[in-house]
């Protein structure tokens, strides 16, 4: 008995609490909560007399618990601090949680369900290169083809290096070519059209395939090679080939869709007080570039994308096309890859369409985020622990930077626990033969 006292000393000097909580320390600190409190529960039944031991149940959070205590621990904080937003929780094959917040525009009364639509932004390049997967099983092309044998009016500064220029290094952000080439020409009253004409001036900064350089306007021909080799234009075919056999039915690309919709989140951004959301209009400007940055979708909708993602529908999207599109083909920086300094994360780079990165020993975490003014998004994945997260806000809430890294921490501590009570019930059905009646019990509660 004196050292089980002594064990919920110790533990409840773990999960202790300084009160009232400062916002910005309410995840951490709730975070020791529970870590404390697993941490009590599994000391006092490795404590226990083996006699008692027999008669408790091993416990283990269930996936509904889970689900739960990221949507306290993770995402309540965020969703406090903006006008709207919406998140899809996959966890081990399964959809845990997916659900809406807040309002479609500051002031109103019309509420975000799970079929209202956010700009996706940068998200929309994982479309293109699912596109161009399809499209190499349909036409006479590959990966390594040279997208001037499909673009026959395109031209760059460096012939030589423009005639080696393909898929893959248009996919994978590594066509060589100055990083962010006419960007700003997006942001302006210049054509899509007319600024490929432009790329003839476009200096490169490496042979591609040798560095990465995030493009927009260079990777969105990736439509063009598509249109050039199906026949129908690049919307069209991802509509057709993936929304429609994926269930997307509220996806669609471009301004007019979007703002025509009657069920569509208005983007926001900081008020003059630095504090509060004020709406703002819906720009046109990176609807210019359908594939890098041209899809409207819901959270339902980004549920089945997710899913897909995962290996759930592989009529679309085969093993193989998944492999290809989610490893990685260039080495980037965290830096470069926007990820602050963070413990256990290396390996980062990027596939196709998606950045890749190993993080506290788990290999092949998928990642992409998407920003256009007033909205964002993000999107995780592990396929080989068939689990993710997307989270999509009618905002640009700062909180948002470490969410995908936060995820992927309270999962792995979700696993490590399920393991362990596995690990702890099997010890204990060996200890006491076949004729145990050992009981791992989800806790459903926490």
């Amino acid at each position: 008995m004196d050292t089980l006292l002594h064990t919920s000393a110790l533990c409840a000097a773990t999960i202790d609490v300084k009160w009232p909580l400062e916002p910005s320390t309410v995840r951490g600190q709730w975070r020791g909560v529970w870590r404390g409190i697993t941490w009590m529960v599994v000391l006092m039944l490795g404590l226990l007399p083996p006699q008692l031991q027999a008669d408790e149940p091993v416990l283990a959070m269930s996936p509904q618990a889970f689900a739960e205590h990221v949507e306290q621990m993770l995402i309540l904080p965020v969703v406090n601090s903006t006008p709207g937003s919406a998140v899809a929780v996959v966890v081990e094959g399964e959809v845990i949680l997916q659900k809406s917040y807040g309002v479609r525009r500051r002031g109103e009364p019309d509420e975000i369900n799970t079929q209202t639509l956010f700009r996706l932004a940068s998200l929309s390049k994982t479309f293109a290169s699912a596109a161009a997967a399809i499209m190499i099983n349909e036409a006479p092309i590959t990966w390594q083809t040279p997208v001037q044998k499909s673009l026959h009016d395109l031209n760059f500064k460096r012939s030589d290096y423009g005639a080696r220029i393909n898929l893959q290094h248009l996919l994978s952000q590594s066509s060589g070519l100055i990083p962010h080439a006419y960007t700003n020409m997006i942001e302006d009253h210049t054509s899509y059209a007319q600024i490929i004409k432009r790329l003839d001036k476009v200096d490169f900064v490496c042979a591609p395939g040798t560095c990465y350089g995030y493009q927009n306007v260079a990777f969105s021909l990736v439509g063009d090679v598509v249109e050039a080799n199906v026949g129908t234009d690049y919307p069209t075919y991802v509509t057709n080939r993936i929304f429609s056999p994926l269930g997307m039915t509220r996806a669609s690309f471009g301004r007019d869709a979007f703002i025509t919709d009657n069920n569509h989140a208005s983007p926001h951004v900081r008020a003059r007080d630095g504090e509060s959301w004020t709406s703002t209009g819906t720009t046109a400007h990176y609807y210019k570039v359908p594939p890098a940055a041209g899809v409207n979708a819901s959270i339902e909708d980004m549920t089945h994308w997710l899913l897909a993602q995962l290996g759930d529908n592989p009529v679309v999207l085969s093993p193989a096309m998944l492999d290809m599109m989610q490893s990685k083909v260039i080495k980037t920086t965290p830096q470069e890859a926007h990820y602050r300094r963070r413990r256990g994360l290396s390996n980062t780079g990027y596939g196709l369409g998606w950045r890749v990165f190993d993080y506290a020993g788990d290999l092949g975490n998928v990642h992409h985020g998407g920003y256009v003014r007033g909205m964002r998004s993000e999107m995780v994945f592990n396929r080989k622990h068939q689990t993710g997260l997307v989270f999509l806000t009618n905002s640009e809430p700062g909180v948002i930077n470490d969410m995908v890294f936060e995820f992927l921490d309270l999962y792995r501590d979700y696993r490590r626990d399920r393991e362990r009570a596995a690990a702890r019930m099997a010890t204990r059905v060996g200890a006491q033969g076949s004729g145990s009646q050992a009981l791992m019990a989800p806790v459903g509660g926490l």
